[in-house]
């Protein structure tokens, strides 16, 4: 009798590789537009604020990181490899890379490169774009058609937007 696992075929590592840097990059562009919207609820505007947000952010990047790698880590059953834990860990990158925009954002402000005052909404506005891109190389690697690719960044772009409005609605 064949084995049915031998019929399933395996996927290419490109796919488990492209996969992990769109989770990565839509989870940290969501995460970094909650965190700003969190931050930013009681409208401190200093430069010193903007600073402690961007070091709050960066912090929460890494945080979110490696509570994921460490849950898929221990989310796999049976006998781990050498080495495996950390491979974990540093597969989520992609994460991390998404929300350093919006670190550096709320960095330069409180470095004076930028007004400290509103500038929650460049971060909002570059985290709206960042998720609608990330939705088009979604649906173009997978061979969308172009209606569906645009759909698919307009629904991704939703998710950041979504955040934005919810900001305004508690503020």
């Amino acid at each position: 009798m064949a084995d049915p696992a031998a019929a399933v075929p395996e996927r290419p590592a490109h796919d488990d590789t492209r996969s992990l840097l769109l989770f990565g990059g839509v989870y940290g562009a969501v995460v970094a537009s909650a965190m700003v919207a969190a931050l930013t609820e009681y409208g401190h505007n200093s430069p010193g604020a903007r600073r402690y947000d961007a070091a709050w952010l960066l912090v929460t990047a890494f945080a979110s990181a490696l509570a994921h790698g460490y849950s898929h880590y221990i989310a796999e059953r049976g006998p781990h490899r050498r080495g495996e834990a950390l491979r974990a860990l540093a597969a989520e990158w992609p994460l991390v890379v998404a929300m350093l925009p919006t670190v550096l954002i709320l960095a330069g402000a409180g470095w004076g490169w930028w007004s400290a005052d509103g500038v929650e909404y460049p971060a909002f506005v570059f985290n709206i774009a960042l998720l609608f891109a990330l939705g088009l190389v979604s649906a173009r690697w997978a061979g969308r058609r172009w209606a569906v690719v645009l759909a698919t960044g307009v629904v991704d772009a939703l998710f950041g937007l979504i955040v934005v409005v919810a900001n305004a609605v508690i503020k």
